[in-house]
């Protein structure tokens, strides 16, 4: 529970719902013929509604960014740091728009929300969706909201890619594509760890019938491997032990790193849906950056010196890309010993970066 909140915070907020009835075409083939996206605004969208900033999420993430939904909350949204007024991305200037994607389980059209065809939740059964298909809901979000043009789309990691996506999908609809530790496609690693999280799920004998509570809880530890750096464990857990001694048994919990893993493995798979995470690593499977030529828009580029997942390299791709189709790009490489989650974490030379490059935007 915050003892107050700060004056940089966006304070109390309210998600909201948009229903839409108009059947959404999805690159699989199949169509939803309603559905629903929870949504948080912070700011407020000016006259010209020239000022409206998109917030896309990574893979677990979801639509409450900033600040908090009750006094009761212990932690604010996921990218609290960044978003509020004075902060990198200023809501006394934008008004900022994140949501949770189509596929999502926290409160949009998922998996676990019930199919009108059936009058039962969707389940395994909900469609295949990828970056483009999000793209397309979220165009139709804009729409709803009166919002033309954005002055940003900004994501991190799957979030970038949405981003990216928006700036040749929707390139009169977009000024500036910010992408933040993300990637053109995905290597042939990445898609490596992304099926053995699958696979956890998927051979759990309490999948699809039934909560696949340790397969999710091995997925998110398989993952969650690849989101730090080697520095980063190393410095956090070293080789300590839980309990100073060694048990010589398969089943306990020694090292303090095992036990971090397996605390992080619990608590995500009482929160998260499993389905909804094998529609998300196959979205990140299935995405290859288009044709660059196509935009319009100013781009910003940034990693972080220890991310393996989706490596500084992985970005100058892009950048090359960029120059190579005449567009303007900043890119700024920030050494960081955190790994992929860096991106999400108050990194003062990556705020100051990120509050450099918006506070240029006119709007």
């Amino acid at each position: 529970m915050p003892t107050a909140i700060a004056a940089d915070s966006v304070g109390l907020v309210s998600p909201r719902v948009a229903q839409f009835t108009a059947p959404l075409e999805l690159a699989c083939g199949r169509t939803l013929t309603d559905y629903q996206l929870i949504y948080e605004t912070y700011g407020t969208l000016n006259p010209e509604r020239s000022n409206a900033v998109l917030i896309c999420h990574a893979l677990s993430g979801h639509h409450h960014a900033a600040g908090y939904h009750s006094l009761d909350e212990r932690k604010p949204g996921w990218w609290d740091s960044c978003i509020g007024p004075g902060k990198p991305i200023d809501t006394s200037r934008f008004f900022v728009v994140s949501l949770n994607n189509l596929g999502g389980c926290n409160g949009s059209t998922g998996p676990n929300t019930v199919d009108p065809a059936t009058g039962k939740p969707y389940g395994a059964d909900f469609p295949m969706v990828t970056v483009e298909d999000w793209v397309n809901s979220q165009a139709r979000l804009a729409d709803r909201l009166g919002i033309e043009q954005w002055a940003a789309v900004i994501g991190g990691s799957l979030g970038g890619m949405q981003a990216l996506h928006w700036s040749i999908g929707y390139p009169e609809r977009i000024r500036h594509c910010l992408a933040i530790a993300s990637a053109p496609r995905l290597s042939a690693q990445n898609i490596a760890f992304n099926e053995v999280a699958r696979q956890a799920i998927l051979s759990d004998t309490d999948y699809p019938e039934g909560i696949p509570k340790r397969g999710l809880m091995l997925a998110r530890m398989v993952g969650h491997i690849t989101y730090l750096s080697d520095d980063a464990m190393g410095t956090k857990f070293g080789r300590d032990l839980k309990n100073d001694k060694l048990n010589y048994d398969f089943n306990s919990v020694e090292f303090q790193v095992e036990s971090y893993l397996r605390y992080q493995g619990e608590e995500f798979s009482g929160r998260f849906d499993a389905n909804t995470y094998l529609l998300m690593t196959k979205a990140l499977d299935y995405f290859e950056l288009g044709d660059l030529a196509k935009a319009s828009a100013d781009f910003c580029l940034m990693s972080f010196t220890t991310d393996w997942r989706f490596s500084p390299a992985r970005s100058r791709e892009i950048v090359q890309a960029l120059v190579a189709a005449r567009k303007n790009v900043s890119y700024v490489e920030i050494d960081a010993p955190q790994g992929h989650d860096a991106f999400l974490l108050p990194i003062p030379r990556y705020l100051q970066a990120l509050h450099n490059y918006l506070k240029r935007i006119e709007v």
